[in-house]
């Protein structure tokens, strides 16, 4: 009997299967990629459409950021809510920070967004509340990546400047505080609280009942304490909408310190009496402590024009 490795026709036949299957491997390799090029990297996806960002990009740059901008300062800070200085010293510590928002090569060659586009669209989101494909037209991104350019940023920022930025003030912050309230007519003055309510879209329908306030949508309480320029050195944030601003401050971490016999010593002197805690400037819902100090808009008798908490 003919040994079958040894023979020529069966070689030959072996030989042609092993050509033909070598052939077919190459031609799909080829649609693949083919595919990849057209479609993305996931086959049979719907094609990604073409959002010209690299023309978003520099129609950004004009706009904004170019030595002439079309738009003023007034303008940017009016849509940023910031000045420009501030927003290109934050785009460039994020790149710095994140490799996320840096521009690079996608999987198919194609450079991707910049870090301003990326920036861009988590302020606006931020700024104005909007939804994440509101900001497609002018970013030039697709809703996912814009919500994951939100992400990101708030991630990034909270790494960069949550340890400088979002903390109680220490000594030298109370007692420039304090310089500046004096000047501005409130010694001992730490800043302005006050409690927002947030329209909580989303929110669960077996908890909407008591997420509900006087609005009748649900929403969340956001406490916060901000000083003269703007710094909110205290967030609290997530109780119901059915609370009122009592109940926010009574379950608050704010005058814990103070409960505790360890909050700051400050002193100074109104009408004669000094003292040694500071104080909160809030509205009439609060009640009279020594450390919330309610306004009066118009004081019409000599008692309002004096005061009734110090």
């Amino acid at each position: 009997m003919e040994d079958y490795w040894l023979s020529s026709d069966s070689s030959d036949d072996d030989l042609d299967i092993m050509s033909r299957m070598l052939f077919d491997t190459q031609a799909k390799s080829i649609e693949t990629a083919e595919m990849v090029r057209k479609h993305g990297v996931r086959a049979r996806r719907r094609p990604n459409s073409d959002r010209l960002r690299q023309e978003g990009a520099e129609r950004l740059m004009t706009d904004h950021f170019s030595e002439n901008p079309t738009y003023n300062e007034e303008q940017f800070r009016r849509r940023f809510r910031m000045n420009r200085g501030l927003f290109t010293r934050i785009v460039k510590d994020v790149e710095a920070a994140n490799d996320y928002f840096v521009l690079r090569p996608d999987a198919t060659g194609k450079l991707g967004l910049t870090g301003l586009q990326k920036c861009t669209a988590a302020k606006r989101q931020l700024a104005y509340g909007c939804p994440a494909d509101s900001v497609d037209e002018y970013t030039r991104m697709s809703e996912s990546t814009a919500r994951n350019c939100l992400l990101e940023f708030c991630r990034t920022i909270d790494n960069l400047y949550g340890a400088e930025y979002l903390r109680s003030p220490n000594p030298k912050d109370i007692k420039r505080l304090m310089e500046e309230g004096e000047k501005r007519g409130f010694p001992g003055m730490l800043g302005s609280l006050d409690c927002c309510h947030w329209k909580w879209k989303n929110c669960p329908t077996a908890w909407a009942g008591q997420y509900k306030g006087r609005n009748k949508n649900p929403t969340i309480i956001l406490e916060a304490v901000a000083s003269y320029d703007l710094w909110i050195w205290h967030a609290f944030f997530g109780m119901p909408g059915s609370t009122n601003d009592i109940n926010v401050l009574e379950r608050s971490p704010l005058f814990a310190d103070l409960y505790s016999g360890r909050a700051p010593t400050v002193e100074f002197e109104v009408n004669g009496r000094t003292y040694t805690s500071g104080y909160y400037l809030a509205d009439g819902i609060y009640p009279p402590l020594s450390t919330l100090v309610q306004t009066i808009s118009v004081p019409v008798d000599q008692k309002h024009k004096v005061g009734t908490n110090y």
